[in-house]
């Protein structure tokens, strides 16, 4: 038996019409984009679980009003919770976010080797702290879609519904954090590459 793929609207509609299920599927289909996003910024794994457990329940809140406004961005709705939750909660505790790595995940693990030697594996360790530390220098909202294009694969779109900026803020944004993170380059001497 040969299963089509049903589309956002459609496991809405089902959830709606008393299928539970269809929301199972919605947060299977999408979970790992939306706690990827929302780990990213607040560093740590506990917090991101709570964080995630609370935006779907607030989807299951507004599916269930008749609050949701189907414009076939599902997604983007959802990951537009996500964020408003994860600001929420440092908004709560007075401070800005930092991106820290911790013991069980670094953002940088997944970026691949350039070759096998031990020199190039230790070159390439260091650019990594470095560019890890410099992260953490920029000001929120470009560390923000520095994290949210490079670490969550997010398109500039994506960007900009989840943050609630137009695509235009969010390329100056990239562009800025670009540029301050040369600036941070030069300023502390760093070498970042052979």
């Amino acid at each position: 038996m040969c299963k089509t793929t049903t589309t956002d609207h459609e496991l809405v509609s089902r959830f709606l019409n008393g299928n539970e299920e269809a929301l199972q599927d919605l947060i299977t289909r999408h979970q790992r984009k939306i706690f990827t996003s929302i780990y990213l910024l607040v560093k740590d794994r506990e917090l991101a679980d709570d964080i995630f457990q609370e935006t779907f329940i607030k989807v299951i809140n507004t599916l269930r009003s008749g609050n949701y406004n189907e414009e076939g961005k599902f997604l983007s709705w959802v990951l537009r919770i996500g964020h408003n939750l994860v600001i929420d909660h440092f908004r709560s505790l007075k401070r800005m976010p930092m991106v820290h790595d911790t013991e069980e995940y670094s953002i940088f693990d997944s970026l691949p080797l350039m070759d096998d030697n031990i020199e190039d594996k230790l070159i390439h360790e260091q650019i990594q702290n470095q560019v890890r530390l410099l992260v953490d220098e920029l000001p929120f909202d470009q560390r923000e879609v520095v994290i949210m294009r490079h670490f969550a694969d997010m398109s500039f779109k994506e960007i900009a519904e989840c943050t609630g900026v137009s695509i235009n803020t969010s390329l100056g944004r990239m562009r800025y954090a670009l540029i301050n993170l040369r600036k941070l380059i030069i300023d502390k001497q760093l070498l970042l590459s052979k």
